[in-house]
């Protein structure tokens, strides 16, 4: 089994990759070989298996012919710039979260190869006048740039898929909290930043009131949920390969209580709250009444608590005093 990440030096990459050398199979069957793939070099981790690691950027297809060989037989394609950054950047938007994914595509279309291929969306294709809930068969109406790349990326797997160039299986994810590392240009990277810098000893700020409802998974779930969706059988995916990765609605206030009942209430108190509205009108344009039954019916899982978001975080990536 030969698994190619492009994406791989990110934080979902680097988990996915991780917990890839942990198990030693997928699908199935042993893993011989695992590439990492990104804009910059990724880590390398350590495995039973040889690990490799690559430059690649998906806006050239020069460099995608080079990383996509007909040798990966799962592609996990995670490489995207994020929401507030596509929405400032509209060209590099675009050129990478829409044309990058549809070079991968055609690339493999090239090859003949037919791998399973795991794409992450977002739940930011969901919005506008929609009636709740949301679910799997909703119309996608995003209300942002980002969020219209991944409709178009969705719409490409499902055709490739059709048309048997791939087996591909797409998921739009939660907002994932609390992720390790440094704040990125998501506009969601509050939703981890006023948990994680606090926990961390430091101030953060909300730019949101605390009664805003958001949509939410841990790392560690969301690498889990990858790993399953790897592994449906193309059967049981039906006509429509894309759908919603199951996560639970929480307040912002739910989210430091949930920090408070694991960590005590000193981190709550390092927390601002000056409003930003250039955050809040990203943010309010997502929608959130969101039903995951068709992932749920394929086994995979979302967290039971946000406590357990809060552990996982303190058990995986907290660091060292």
């Amino acid at each position: 089994m030969n698994i190619l990440i492009i994406g791989g030096g990110g934080v979902i990459g680097q988990k996915l990759a991780a917990k890839l050398a942990e198990r030693g199979t997928l699908r199935g069957q042993p893993i011989t070989k695992l590439t990492l793939a990104d804009i910059n070099d990724p880590t390398p981790v350590d495995a039973s298996f040889e690990v490799q690691t690559t430059t690649c950027n998906i806006a050239d297809p020069a460099s995608v012919e080079q990383t996509v060989t007909a040798e990966a037989d799962v592609i996990y394609l995670l490489a995207a710039i994020v929401s507030a950054h596509a929405e400032e950047d509209f060209d590099a938007g675009w050129q990478i979260n829409m044309v990058g994914t549809l070079h991968v595509l055609e690339r493999l279309r090239t090859l003949g190869s037919k791998p399973v291929l795991v794409f992450t969306s977002s739940m930011a294709v969901y919005g506008g006048e929609v009636p709740d809930p949301i679910t799997d068969h909703t119309f996608l109406n995003p209300q942002g740039s980002y969020g219209a790349q991944k409709a178009v990326g969705e719409l490409l797997i499902n055709d490739y898929s059709r048309k048997g160039y791939i087996d591909g299986r797409g998921f739009r994810l939660p907002t994932i909290s609390v992720r390790p590392g440094a704040p990125n240009r998501a506009a969601s990277s509050f939703m981890s930043s006023i948990l994680r810098e606090p926990l961390n000893g430091q101030p953060a700020n909300c730019p949101v009131e605390d009664d805003f409802l958001h949509y939410y998974l841990s790392p560690r779930k969301c690498v889990e949920n990858l790993i399953k969706g790897a592994e449906l059988r193309a059967e049981d995916l039906g006509q429509n390969r894309c759908m919603i990765m199951p996560g639970k609605m929480w307040s912002v206030r739910q989210l430091i209580d949930a920090m408070t009942a694991v960590a005590g209430p000193e981190p709550a108190e390092r927390i601002t709250w000056d409003a930003q509205p250039d955050i809040q009108a990203i943010v309010k344009g997502w929608r959130f009444d969101l039903r995951a039954d068709k992932a749920l019916s394929l086994g995979l899982e979302a967290d039971e608590t946000f406590e357990d978001n809060i552990r996982y975080y303190l058990e995986d990536d907290k660091p060292a005093a």
